[in-house]
């Protein structure tokens, strides 16, 4: 992997200035908050692959954190260099806007490949038939741009399309996606390398395991009213890319509302990861390894028996054991 160095912007190296400490709290970015921590305690002198080992972190985990960073100005990594580490970010982040504005094509270049009768006129009747309508000039530049800038093979953005449709239609009220919006996703499968079928059908079955999980966790979470907003969803993905299920969630929410009084998304991220780097991911794992009383004693205005450190009480046992029978019988 590619090591990036970074730098502090100013002279801040052992102090947090309350405007820096803004930046971290509105940005709610547990790793990025955990990263730049580090970077002070280095002095600014450290690579990513170091940063990844000392907190026992994923190169790609890091990379996410510094390209949140650069961006609050926090640090300073090269811009070429920056490029390529926004570009490491997960799979499953929000669509956003290229790394680089994309070459522009004359109708001329796309109409004399349309008339060579090459992959990328069938490519263009298949898009219209999807989509249901003729594409503009400007359509057509941008899908060029996938198919001879991008090189995704003709077969993988009607892939794209497709899931893109999907999508659309289940947030968007039915509607169809722009070719923006297709554009950017396909910024997002080349910078992932999805240039087969084979790996298109891996993606959306991440994404589709990912969504199966939502309904379960909102209502561990005890949310009823909406979706998960995009900072909520980053949480969410990355806890079960961690390999955690409703149960752990909710277990995590119990112990994060008892301490701070309300569904704290940092704080209840910092018990995920500390779960995670001791390799304790299941309700069973938790209860053997990491026991302590959950909120409901507290919540029902009940004392919670005292117990020794790292030792389940009564009502944790309980409450495993249905969690776990929950488990079997779904």
């Amino acid at each position: 992997m590619l090591e990036i160095k970074f730098s502090l912007p100013g002279p801040e190296t052992v102090t947090l200035s309350g405007q820096t400490i803004d930046k971290l709290l509105r940005a709610g970015d547990g790793d990025a908050a955990l990263l730049y921590l580090y970077i002070l305690k280095t002095r600014g002198q450290g690579t990513s692959g170091e940063a990844a080992e000392a907190l026992g972190k994923s190169a790609g985990c890091i990379a996410t954190a510094m390209a949140l960073l650069s961006r609050l100005g926090l640090i300073k990594l090269d811009s070429e260099i920056a490029n390529e580490h926004d570009a490491a970010q997960s799979p499953d982040a929000p669509l956003k806007e290229p790394l680089k504005e994309p070459r522009s094509y004359t109708f001329d270049e796309i109409k004399q490949d349309l008339a060579q009768g090459t992959d990328f006129s069938l490519l263009v009747e298949e898009v219209q038939r999807s989509l249901g309508k003729i594409l503009s000039p400007d359509e057509l530049s941008r899908l060029f741009g996938m198919y001879d800038g991008l090189r995704l093979p003709s077969e993988v953005i009607l892939h794209l399309i497709t899931h893109c449709i999907g999508e659309s239609r289940r947030s968007g009220g039915g509607r169809l996606p722009s070719m923006r919006y297709i554009e950017k996703a396909a910024y997002k499968w080349e910078r992932e390398s999805i240039f087969s079928l084979e790996k298109a059908e891996d993606y959306l079955k991440l994404l589709d395991m990912r969504r199966s999980k939502y309904g379960e966790i909102k209502t561990a979470l005890q949310i009823t009213d909406r979706e998960f907003s995009a900072s909520e969803k980053r949480y969410v993905d990355g806890w079960i890319d961690k390999g955690f299920g409703t149960d752990a969630v909710e277990i995590a929410y119990d112990r994060t509302v008892l301490k701070t009084g309300k569904r704290a998304w940092g704080y209840m991220d910092s018990i995920m990861n500390s779960w995670h780097g001791k390799d304790i991911h299941t309700a069973l794992e938790i209860l053997e390894k990491d026991g302590k009383p959950d909120g409901n004693a507290a919540r029902k205005g009940r004392k919670a028996p005292e117990q020794k450190f790292g030792a389940p009480n009564n009502e944790d046992i309980e409450r495993m054991e249905r969690l776990l029978k929950k488990i079997k019988e779904e």
